[in-house]
């Protein structure tokens, strides 16, 4: 009989309630360790979580999703939103802090007039697509990477060619999105500028929507040549930096190759942990967001801009992007170092501070493993590593000894031929989804 933990019979409750069984694609536990992963959390601090059994692990993976640089629980963050919260979070007047957010994300990117505030990045998306179009005045939108579930976006696998079949997990079709918005949505893949120029040219593309990196770098001046275009063509530039933002400078990626857009999207990083996103851009294009119809209750909530005021004053405080960079840097490093003593190929990718890595053969079932035992030696691992200011170090040291005994015993299987199947306690893992850059 096998026994559960309070953490998977909660999930096994859950599934029955809520379709898909979590909110978030990207936490099922099928993701990570199908029937042995711990779901669900009672307490997280640092790089640390502890599960409803009130067992311990380490965050090795994904730190709520890239949304905690500055690790769980800062304590600065929280003594500021409890302030607020006792305070009242809520009002029939509008929260000041608002308008200070807005004007110290202006000071960060002074070439921006104007900004709007949500709670999500799947809303900062939708926000900056609809400004952008009321901006140029055409429907087309050219997209590259990902940028959420809403409508828009998905409407692109209505097109005959399916082309965002890439993104998404298997069996997921977007049902209830509306066939008649085919072929207003058009991907394009990163560095492809000429794939770029032919979507242009051929359609009526008013807005071109892009992450500034994820998985690779730009080549032959990618971003400038979409500046450069988007200027000739009429069209809004908007980069979404949901995810890279405040991850290798002060404000967007887009920095370090002297590139501006017209909008950018900030998330995740921006509350450290609380909710809150932003559109930071142009007035030209920024006011004509009084000419549609943008509005939502809890987008005046206080905790939000409260919590990225102090995570902002925080950050640039200590030089956070630069911590997690070099934290990113050496896990890379520490990838490829044991990979390579046990004699396993593996391809590294991503932002060094939210990095990736893939086995060249049997992935999944590899990762699954990984997940496996390292969950038995105390660790939240995957083949990921989202770096936060609360990893040193040691933890760093912790998980490397963890990790190479795991590479070793998958790399004895490859020498003996034995099959890796046998070792796991369960199914394989699910796959996830891949992006366009």
């Amino acid at each position: 009989m096998k026994i559960m933990n309070k953490g998977q019979k909660l999930y096994k409750k859950g599934k029955k309630l809520i379709p898909g069984g979590t909110m978030l694609l990207s936490k099922r536990p099928e993701i990570f360790l199908p029937d042995k992963w711990p779901s669900y959390f009672s307490k997280a601090k640092g790089c640390e979580v502890w599960d409803l059994d009130k067992k311990k692990y380490f965050d090795m993976t994904i730190m709520g999703i890239g949304t905690n640089s500055l690790g769980y629980g800062n304590e600065e963050v929280d003594k500021a939103v409890k302030e607020t919260i006792s305070k009242g979070n809520m009002s029939t007047l509008n929260c000041p802090e608002e308008v200070k957010l807005a004007e110290r994300l202006i000071e960060i990117n002074p070439w921006a007039q104007m900004v709007r505030f949500a709670r999500t990045g799947g809303e900062a998306n939708s926000i900056a697509v609809r400004i952008g179009r009321a901006a140029s005045g055409k429907d087309g939108v050219a997209v590259c990477g990902y940028h959420g579930w809403h409508d828009w976006y998905l409407s692109a696998n209505h097109n005959n060619s399916d082309n965002l079949s890439d993104h998404l997990l298997p069996g997921l079709e977007p049902l209830g999105v509306p066939k008649s918005l085919s072929n207003t949505v058009f991907p394009f893949r990163y560095n492809d500028y000429d794939g770029l120029v032919e979507l242009v040219n051929n359609n009526n593309i008013g807005v071109i929507k892009m992450e500034v990196m994820r998985n690779f770098k730009p080549k032959n001046d990618f971003l400038l040549k979409v500046r450069d275009l988007a200027n000739k063509k009429n069209i809004v530039l908007i980069f979404d930096e949901c995810t890279s933002g405040f991850r290798e400078t002060f404000g967007g990626i887009f920095k370090k190759f002297n590139v501006i857009p017209d909008l950018v999207m900030f998330g995740k990083t921006l509350g450290n942990g609380y909710a809150i996103t932003a559109v930071v851009g142009k007035k030209e294009v920024m006011e004509v967001a009084q000419k549609t119809f943008i509005s939502s209750t809890f987008w005046t909530e206080r905790i939000g801009p409260t919590a990225a005021l102090k995570t902002l004053e925080i950050m640039e405080k200590i030089k956070s992007w630069e911590i997690i960079t070099n934290l990113g840097l050496r896990v890379v490093s520490g990838w490829r170092k044991i990979a390579k003593e046990n004699k396993l190929k593996i391809s590294v990718f991503g932002i060094p501070a939210i990095s990736s890595y893939t086995f060249k053969t049997n992935n999944l079932i590899n990762k699954t493993y990984i997940t496996q035992e390292m969950l038995k030696k105390g660790f939240l691992a995957s083949t990921n590593f989202y770096a936060s200011t609360a990893h040193n170090d040691h933890f760093i040291d912790l998980y490397f000894e963890a990790l190479n005994e795991v590479y070793k015993n998958i790399s004895k299987c490859v020498l003996q031929e034995k099959n890796l199947l046998d070792l796991l306690d369960g199914p394989v893992c699910h796959d996830g989804f891949y992006r366009l850059n």
